[in-house]
């Protein structure tokens, strides 16, 4: 994968002369043992019962080590009449025209000078080397013609390579680049100098979190008014960042093949105070396989030279945190949803910890190993982070493993520390967790939310017409369902957990109360419609009480399990004493309500003794509201159950 390419992709050729010359030698040295090995192939099959010579560590020098086909070639070539039959034949001439080509970019489309003669020759080599992959082996005028060294026989392959490589020096002398804290820099103005050391300033602050990754390497020059800084991220060919700085504006071109990725570092510019404008993804020739990807420029206008030289470190600093993002990404999301994974490793930029570290302290593999070795019952395998502690706790202790690996490793600690460590932090964590109560809570709310309409209902429900009553009965059902869903939850948690059963027995009576309370709800609705068109105002009055004390105790199960998440966590005697507090009035309510229930069949008997219709309802409506209450009542004695187990506390 070429860097250069998605550079020329963003249209700034400028910047890619020296990597296009550094390409060219390095094709050089190949092209140049490839000739070699093809004499030393010629050699072996003139003489097969001598050893073939072993090429691997010219191989390895020139970056092939770990191309078989070349391990191969000199032992698998023969001798058929005189011609050289080489196995790889096709492969040898495809790596000659590609390497051909390669060394002789830098000339043929290098600005001043276009050397015309020299791509005559190439264009006809090219050819030559096509026109070979038609034939069985190199006959002796084509193995001359590719390896001959002199010219006095005319011209040849290795010839052409000798000539390109005298031009390519000399290419390279007249744009030899300077060193500017670590960026390679050529043809600049000395005003420059100070926007190339804050852009590195920035880079060398944050360039640490990436360890061993290879990318952050930064080129710059300049064109005409503007000055060009790439920087080269990571290993992926499009992944690249060009900025073009001009009269204290600082215009950035972004190109990455994740729209995740891309998003993420956009956020992170638009914190520094950049404004983007974001294109279709697009696809180029020769770049990600084909396949599209996105491209986006940022802006950022300065009104000084200290807040352009700000702009330009600040998004320096933030390069790093792209590097294995997607890598870094996947592997949360083990344990996590993928909104959580990406903001934690938003924050681990704000915070510049990076993620790298952990990575190579273990990832997903550190966080599996640590469930596993702080409680096996907690954990048991295939259990998500986030379904034993909960979102919000996973994704802190998540965020706390990327802290602590990122200090410890920055500080060169054995990576054995940094899994000893993160087994103390979640043991911590677990001593302090209260997914148990997020869930309980979020059980009590929907309790709360129907109680709530149904005293709305008793106290309006005159002014109410039957499509407003329709939609508020819908409404209560659902919160009763979305009610249900939470202690099927705890249910299936239960299945794998045993820990979660005191949670189910709780929810299984805080659910009586949500099913009683949907009910009331319903029974309601039905005195208001036909033949009813409501009940007498003494019967609401004893019935709006009724459903009043139920939402006050509800409301106390709502604080009381506030204080239990409190005491479980702390154990502080505060606490403790007003949760009981708290407790003993929600469970009083009960005896209020009997009362009430009571004095609304009164009332009941009264008012509705004429309308056998209106006396059923009215008196059913006053039982299920009484019926919820008996469900807070039991509720409440499981949920002092469970505290008082949790925490040792005696009544």
């Amino acid at each position: 994968m070429l860097k250069e390419k998605a550079v020329a992709s963003l249209g700034q050729s400028s910047l890619l002369m020296p990597a296009w010359v550094k390409a060219a030698l390095l094709a050089n040295d190949r092209l140049k043992l490839y000739l070699s090995m093809i004499q030393s192939a010629a050699q072996h099959a003139a003489s097969p019962d001598n050893p073939a010579a072993d090429w691997g560590r010219e191989l390895a020098q020139c970056g092939l080590h770990g191309t078989a086909w070349l391990q191969e070639l000199v032992k698998t070539a023969y001798l058929d009449d005189r011609t050289l039959v080489i196995p790889q034949l096709g492969q040898l001439l495809g790596a000659l025209a590609s390497d051909l080509t390669l060394m002789a970019r830098p000339l043929a489309e290098g600005g001043r000078e276009r050397h015309p003669e020299l791509m005559a020759r190439r264009d006809l080599w090219l050819q030559k080397l096509h026109v070979m992959e038609d034939e069985e082996g190199l006959g002796p005028q084509a193995l001359a013609d590719l390896t001959r060294g002199d010219r006095k026989h005319g011209d040849s392959f290795h010839i052409l390579v000798m000539d390109l490589h005298k031009q390519l020096n000399a290419m390279a002398s007249e744009i030899a680049t300077e060193d500017i804290d670590g960026a390679h820099v050529w043809q600049i103005d000395e005003a420059d100098r100070p926007l190339i050391k804050a852009f590195m300033r920035g880079l060398h602050r944050t360039a640490p979190l990436k360890f061993y990754h290879p990318g952050l390497d930064t080129a710059v020059t300049r064109n005409g008014s503007q000055l060009l800084i790439q920087n080269d991220i990571g290993t992926n060919d499009v992944h690249v960042l060009v900025i073009e700085v001009e009269h204290r504006t600082i215009n950035l071109t972004y190109s990455d093949l994740h729209a995740g990725r891309f998003e993420f570092f956009r956020q992170m510019l638009e914190a520094a105070g950049f404004e983007w404008t974001v294109y279709d993804p697009v696809t180029s020739d020769g770049l990600n396989a084909g396949k599209p990807y996105q491209v986006g420029k940022a802006e950022l206008k300065a009104d000084d030279d200290e807040l352009l030289m700000d702009g330009l470190e600040a998004v320096a600093s933030r390069i790093v945190f792209v590097i294995d993002w997607n890598r870094a990404r996947k592997r949360l999301q083990n344990f996590v949803k993928k909104p959580q994974a990406q903001a934690i490793l938003r924050r681990a930029a704000d915070e510049e910890l990076g993620h790298m570290a952990w990575l190579l302290a273990g990832g997903e593999r550190l966080v599996f190993s640590t469930m596993q070795a702080v409680d096996s019952e907690a954990f048991r395998v295939g259990d998500r982070l986030d379904d034993v502690l909960g979102e919000a706790s996973a994704s802190e202790f998540l965020l706390a493993l990327l802290r602590m690996s990122s200090i410890m490793l920055r500080q060169q600690q054995p990576v054995a520390l940094v899994a000893d460590e993160a087994q103390m932090l979640l043991a911590r964590v677990l001593r302090q967790r209260t997914f148990e109560f997020d869930l309980l809570a979020e059980h009590a709310a929907y309790c709360h939310a129907i109680a709530l309409a149904l005293c709305d209902a008793l106290e309006n429900g005159a002014a109410m017409d039957s499509s407003q009553s329709a939609s508020l009965v819908l409404r209560a059902k659902t919160w009763e369902r979305q009610a249900d869903h939470l202690l099927m939850d705890a249910r299936q948690r239960a299945e794998r957990q045993s820990r979660w059963r005191p949670v189910v027995e709780l929810l299984e009576k805080s659910d009586d109360v949500a099913d009683a309370l949907e009910e009331a709800f319903f029974i309601h609705s039905m005195t208001l419609g036909e033949p009813l068109q409501g009940l007498p105002t003494p019967v609401t009055e004893v019935l709006r009480k009724l459903a009043d004390t139920t939402l006050t105790a509800i409301q106390d199960q709502v604080k009381v399990i506030e204080i239990a998440r409190q005491v479980s966590e702390h154990g502080d005697a505060a606490d403790s004493d007003l949760f009981l507090q708290t407790l003993w009035r929600m469970l009083r309510a009960e005896r209020l309500c009997d009362e009430l229930s009571r004095q609304a069949r009164k009332s009941i008997v009264i008012s509705l003794h004429a309308s056998p219709a209106g006396m059923l309802l009215a008196n059913d409506l006053a039982t299920t509201i009484e019926k919820a209450s008996d469900g807070l009542l039991a509720a409440g004695y499981a949920l002092r159950k469970m505290v008082l187990t949790k925490t040792g506390m005696t009544a």
